[in-house]
């Protein structure tokens, strides 16, 4: 949750946040994957994919009951995990908006009204459940609002600032105030809090805001505890690349670093290396865990603009890599009907479908069925091997080959704005029969191994 003031960039914002570091902790940017002890992920993790419900602005009506008349869609569409952004209440003191932010909650063990109540929620996972669906929680732990009730009940368990004597205020963000970890009864509580959400609504794991803002131990302290609840998933919010030490305690985490530097690529039009070399860092730190790759999510899309307007006519190809590069695919709210405006983040602004929905719906719909059911795009599995295929034109063709045992799934992206581009896959590694997942068109690339692609294009086959 990095919602910005009006002249604040995100990049800023994250520079910021690595000087505000909680004293106790240490850089561990070296550490190996090899060296991590860490917790077993649930065995759903590794072919899941998260699609992210903005219960607000799903619907016209806002409403956990009007968001449930979406789960039939949702499945049939390959959803697997859902995602629901803060549901609980907002805090009215310094808010933001006339609704305020969802990442500004005044109590942690009870529903923002403007959802519905608690019983919905209950109701709402039991549906979900039932129909095939897993269910995580956004889990705001740094911070509250100014009005949380611990602020009159245990103000102890807040930072203060020395200058206004009052409660420290986040970076960049007014209306929250954060909380000291380094109290062991502000730790029991909020463990405390995370167990009502798990053994009350009965749901599978917590996506952890700000993640790496909030000490390293206390998530390691917390995880087991809950874990013995029920076993969990936890996605993380930091980079790995950033704070590799917090693969300790999560099973999934987010991948800025991709982000910006796609971003730069297509804008700037840097070289297609420059993607390379930010993988090859992902990819050194091994399958301690795994990294959830996307194109946008609620502070991309209302800070910083939609992916049409980061990446253009590369968003799709994007979110092709998305769904098949090793780790876990995360979607927001709208994508899948084709969304293409930025949606207020603290007003009622309700998502529309683009004029491309159906065609969008039907291009989601085959990538997360690909995810969900072809065992060569687990994420996270060492049995699982990815290669990078060599072609004629290694400057602007991104192709790669996933592989575990006789699946294969390849993957061919035209990186550039090249029209009626020609090139030959040369890699002996790609033989034999596969289907084009998108067209159903067979090729046996065993004797066929030339291509003609149009600017940002994108071929997937599966053996």
């Amino acid at each position: 949750m990095r919602y910005l003031l009006l002249a604040i960039s995100f990049s800023v914002l994250l520079g910021s946040c690595k000087l505000m570091k909680k004293k106790n902790e240490t850089e561990t940017k070296k550490q190996t994957s090899s060296m991590i002890n860490r917790f077993k992920p649930v065995d759903w993790a590794h072919s899941t994919n998260i699609y992210e419900v903005n219960v607000r602005q799903y619907t016209p009506a806002g409403t956990l009951n009007a968001f449930a008349q979406e789960l039939p869609r949702l499945k049939e569409l390959g959803v697997k995990t859902l995602w629901f952004m803060p549901l609980t209440p907002i805090a009215q003191k310094n808010k933001k908006g006339s609704l305020g932010s969802y990442y500004a909650c005044s109590d942690y063990t009870a529903m923002n009204t403007e959802f519905g109540t608690m019983e919905d929620f209950k109701n709402l996972v039991k549906q979900a459940h039932e129909m095939g669906f897993k269910v995580i929680i956004d889990w705001v732990a740094n911070h509250t609002g100014w009005d949380h009730k611990w602020t009159t009940e245990h103000p102890d368990y807040y930072l203060k600032d020395t200058a206004t004597k009052d409660f420290k205020i986040a970076s960049g963000m007014d209306d929250i105030i954060e909380l000291d970890f380094s109290n062991p009864a502000l730790r029991k509580a909020m463990i405390d809090a995370m167990k009502f959400w798990v053994t009350e609504c009965d749901i599978d794991g917590f996506r952890c805001d700000l993640a790496f803002w909030v000490e390293l131990d206390f998530w390691k302290e917390a995880r087991p505890q809950l874990d013995a609840v029920k076993p969990l998933y936890w996605l993380g919010e930091y980079d790995e690349l950033e704070k590799p030490e917090y693969g300790e305690a999560f099973d999934a985490s987010y991948t800025w670093s991709w982000m910006h530097r796609a971003k730069d690529f297509y804008q700037s039009q840097q070289p297609l290396d420059s993607l390379y070399q930010v993988l090859k860092k992902y990819d050194d730190l091994g399958d301690s865990t795994m990294r959830a790759w996307f194109t946008t999510n609620h502070d991309e899309n209302s800070w910083n603009g939609t992916e049409y307007e980061k990446y253009g006519d590369m968003a799709r190809a994007l979110a092709v890599f998305s769904a098949t590069w090793n780790g876990v695919p995360l979607l927001y709210s709208g994508q899948e009907l084709g969304n293409t405006k930025r949606i207020d983040f603290f007003d009622k602004d309700t998502i529309k479908a683009g004029e491309n929905a159906a065609a969008m719906t039907a291009f989601y719909k085959t990538l997360l069925g690909l995810k969900n059911n072809n065992p060569a795009l687990r994420g996270g599995d060492p049995s699982v091997q990815t290669f990078r295929i060599k072609t004629t034109e290694p400057t602007k063709v991104f192709a790669y080959l996933r592989k575990k045992g006789n699946k294969e799934v390849l993957v061919v992206l035209n990186m550039s704005a090249q029209k009626d581009l020609h090139f030959d896959i040369t890699d002996d590694k790609v033989t034999g029969t596969f289907n084009n997942v998108f067209s159903g068109a067979a090729n046996d690339f065993t004797n066929q191994k030339s291509f003609e692609m149009q600017g940002w294009e994108y071929l997937v086959y599966e053996k």
